[in-house]
């Protein structure tokens, strides 16, 4: 997923796991890559207690393995039953003050992960090939860091959320879907964790992703991923 300010901050890819297939996940534009027009220095998003990991070797983690290693997982015992599959329509982070409507993304002819429109920098969108959110899997739900346009998008300060904070998704069936936080992560955008976020998972789980990391003139790209990792609340 790249991110950028509207009219073009582009940077690398990073890529989505599906049941089947792996896609390049290409999230060119306002706020995930964070490219900018303009000549004044922007604002730097918050960045997670939890910086960048290191590169990622070996095996990779299965989904259900990496479901129960998110910080707090055990702890929590059971997990609460998923609910039946229905799109979402909203997203509220009462934290950081993200009250957003959702868009269902799906995959462009290349094979890169849509992402919301430019001017639309203020919206969320819902990788609607994975799981919905509260159902069983990994819920994923992308949005921009900044824009030209805008300034701060949607989950500019995402990297400020702490473990307990809520995320809560409205979705069409009426049933909210009620998220705990358990981490928030940076990962250079080379060491994407592929399988943490769109692997499988036995469990309800969410991950809301965006761009992170020093915005890095040259190149006119962010370095980084930010995820929060989070589970459904009974």
């Amino acid at each position: 997923m790249t991110t950028g300010r509207a009219g073009g901050r582009h940077g690398r890819p990073w890529r989505a796991a599906g049941a089947a297939v792996v896609v390049t996940l290409a999230m060119v534009g306002a706020g995930m890559i964070g490219a900018a027009l303009k000549t004044t220095p922007a604002p730097r998003p918050p960045q997670p207690l939890a910086q960048a990991g290191p590169e990622v070797s070996g095996p990779a983690v299965s989904g259900t393995d990496a479901a129960r290693l998110d910080d707090g997982e055990a702890a929590r015992g059971a997990a609460p039953v998923g609910l039946d599959r229905s799109a979402p329509t909203s997203i509220e982070i009462p934290r950081i003050g993200v009250n957003a409507t959702i868009m269902s993304l799906g995959t462009n002819p290349d094979g890169t992960v849509q992402v919301p429109p430019l001017e639309q920098a203020d919206k969320a969108g819902w990788y609607e090939p994975g799981a919905s959110p509260g159902e069983t899997g990994n819920a994923v739900i992308v949005g921009h860091v900044d824009s030209a346009a805008l300034g701060p998008a949607v989950f500019f300060d995402l990297g400020s959320l702490v473990p307990g904070d809520t995320i809560t998704v409205q979705r069409a069936d009426g049933k909210p879907a009620t998220f705990r936080v358990d981490s928030v992560k940076s990962y250079p955008k080379t060491s994407f964790p592929t399988e943490l976020v769109y692997g499988p998972s036995d469990r309800p789980g969410l991950r809301v992703v965006t761009c992170g990391g020093q915005f890095d003139e040259t190149v006119r790209s962010y370095p980084d991923n930010v995820v929060a990792f989070a589970t459904l609340v009974e």
